[in-house]
């Protein structure tokens, strides 16, 4: 059975690395994706709501997201929230649909959509490692009342390090398939 303070920091590292994942994933790439329209609410009747409540989100064969409300009365208040956004998106409403067109992107937008999805990654590792950081200081308390022996410190000093090698390792992975994504034309 593992220690609570190893299944506290395993704990708030699999968060990390699930929020990691998160802000990857709503990041734009070359492809168009109905997730980078999560983020983004319509003023409907007062309420923020968000875009796939309101309308049917899908991908076409010509690079662009087709966004087909299901009341036609709110296709000017979605033109308007993906306008305000700061995805850099230019809605085409057409009367029926709004369509988003990804032109191909430049070897330059893909390097900048790279740089900051390594910045995010950074951010997980940093937050893992202060988990460790603290995880690790409640132990040295630990031995310092007495509470555990300094041989369960080192045993337990152990599992939180690989438990770390491991959790970055795999926002390392995450990292390695978002700028794959990224890059692919």
């Amino acid at each position: 059975m593992k220690h609570p303070l190893v299944k506290s920091a395993e704990d708030k590292m699999n968060k990390t690395v699930e929020k990691i994942s998160e802000e990857l994933r709503k990041m734009r790439t070359g492809r168009p994706s109905p997730a980078i329209l999560e983020e983004i609410k319509v003023d409907y009747y007062g309420a923020p709501t968000p875009i796939n409540q309101l309308a049917t989100v899908s991908i076409s064969e010509d690079r662009a997201l087709v966004i087909k409300p299901w009341d036609k009365s709110v296709l000017s208040a979605i033109e308007k929230a993906i306008f305000a956004s700061d995805l850099g998106l230019t809605p085409q409403n057409d009367g029926n649909v709004i369509r988003i067109i990804f032109p191909t992107p430049t070897t330059e937008q893909r390097q900048k959509w790279v740089k900051k999805a390594k910045e995010i990654a950074e951010q997980g590792k940093i937050a893992i490692r202060n988990i460790r950081r603290d995880v690790l200081k409640e132990l040295k308390d630990l031995v310092k009342n007495g509470k555990i022996s300094e041989d369960d410190e080192k045993r337990l000093e152990k599992e939180i390090q690989d438990l770390t090698d491991k959790k970055i390792e795999e926002i390392d992975k995450l990292f390695e398939k978002k700028e794959k994504e990224i890059m692919e034309v």
